[in-house]
């Protein structure tokens, strides 16, 4: 990557709270599943949510050839993509001190867009293996017209930014006798039973991927 800018200089106020390493970087990335891509096109802001996947330095985006977005970033243009991961509500006693817990990436680089065959495949492997590993082992791969709907965006992470919090309630000295329940309460994405689809051969057992799913 390249050197730090402004761009991702963490904020004075709360230095403790940014995290230089890569690997804090990547495992916060291959825990999302929705990034938020933002860019500006003839003088307009946008924020478009998709999904993506990480392999090595690069990040890879997912969506159809029909979508304007898409056609727009195929051409190469600056971005910024920002996942969040929300691990807590932290209750204070006063509202001033309410906070939440959570990891966050704000990466900066300029989109590609993957044309070559070999990498559109691995594109769409890793994608899918993103999204619930043990999938793409079993179920059908997309067929050549399938694959020519599809369009991968690359973005080469040129530099980021790893925000963070991860502690409990803050409270004034004066709030701390006041009879207000403080803590945390911890939020996870949590997987439900699955629903199996009745329309298909019937009698198929559920995978241990789905049954075990964790994120």
């Amino acid at each position: 990557m390249k050197p730090k800018t402004t761009r991702t200089q963490g904020s004075r106020y709360y230095p403790k709270r940014y995290d230089a390493d890569v690997e804090a970087r990547n495992r916060i990335l291959d825990e999302g599943l929705v990034c938020h891509v933002g860019f500006n096109l003839d003088q307009q802001p946008y924020i478009i949510p998709t999904g993506y996947c990480r392999l090595e330095n690069t990040l890879y985006l997912h969506g159809s050839v029909g979508s304007h977005f898409f056609m727009r970033m195929a051409a190469g243009i600056p971005v910024c993509v920002t996942v969040t991961l929300l691990d807590g509500l932290v209750l204070a006693r006063s509202v001033f001190n309410h906070s939440m817990n959570y990891r966050s990436v704000v990466a900066f680089g300029k989109t590609r867009l993957v044309s070559e065959e070999a990498e559109q495949w691995l594109a769409a492997e890793k994608f899918t293996e993103h999204v619930l590993p043990g999938r793409w082992q079993e179920a059908r791969h997309p067929s050549p017209g399938e694959m020519k709907k599809t369009m991968f965006i690359a973005v080469e992470i040129e530099e980021a930014s790893v925000k963070f919090r991860a502690h409990g309630v803050g409270d004034d000295p004066a709030d701390m006798d006041s009879e207000v329940w403080a803590g945390v309460l911890p939020l996870a994405l949590t997987p439900q039973p699955p629903q199996p689809d009745e329309a298909g051969k019937p009698g198929i057992p559920t995978p241990e991927y789905v049954l075990g799913y964790r994120r």
